[in-house]
């Protein structure tokens, strides 16, 4: 059974790199395409009602864990 060639680009035949793989002096590597923008596009995000109850929801599960383990430790000091 053969292996499947490697998807890397072959070092030897790659222009512009050096002996070693370096790069050379004022010479850049090729780069991906343009990350200066959204490639594709972006989910809406949900509502500012359905994300203050969110957090709502979650600081009261927050305090409720809080007010839990204070209590079990003063529990425990007495």
């Amino acid at each position: 059974m053969s292996t499947p060639p490697s998807p890397d680009p072959d070092p030897g035949t790659t222009p512009g790199l050096e002996p070693g793989g370096s790069v050379a002096p004022g010479d850049t590597p090729p780069g991906e395409s343009s990350t200066s923008g959204a490639s594709d596009h972006q989910p809406a995000t949900g509502s500012r009602g359905a994300n203050w109850a969110a957090y709502v929801i979650i600081g009261v599960v927050v305090v409720f864990a809080v007010l839990f383990f204070v209590g079990y430790a003063i529990g425990l000091a007495d």
